[in-house]
């Protein structure tokens, strides 16, 4: 019984973690909710609502709201998984070195990173 959920509760996107949802949006070129700053790691939520409604619809919870959304990106402050950027509006910043130790240890440079995520990532400046 319990294998059975947790299959339902993969197919229908439950397994998916938020920092990897975003770094597909951004991978895709999902331009009109998020996209990359000009700055190494950093993207910047375009439209709240809408970037809130696709992730309702992976995680199969039609009532996200961008409240919600920011609630689950802030329990990443402690993870150092990515920090809010200060000064900017629904700007943040990807912590890619705590990404690569915690989510790919086999990993052992950002350009590996860039082929196993299968995304463009912004070149640093």
């Amino acid at each position: 019984r319990r294998g059975e959920r947790e299959r339902v509760e993969r197919d229908r996107g439950g397994g998916v973690q938020l920092w990897h949802f975003l770094l597909e949006l951004l991978g895709r070129g999902e331009g009109g909710a998020i996209g990359w700053s000009d700055q190494w790691g950093e993207f910047v939520i375009r439209d709240p609502e809408r970037l809130a409604q696709l992730w309702g619809e992976r995680k199969g919870k039609p009532h996200m709201n961008y409240d919600k959304l920011s609630r689950a990106l802030r329990y990443y402050y402690n993870k150092r998984i990515l920090h809010k950027t200060k000064g900017k509006r629904f700007t943040y910043k990807f912590n890619f070195s705590k990404l690569v130790l915690v989510n790919y240890p086999t990993i052992k440079h950002y350009s590996n990173m860039r082929k196993s995520l299968q995304i463009q990532l912004p070149v640093s400046k």
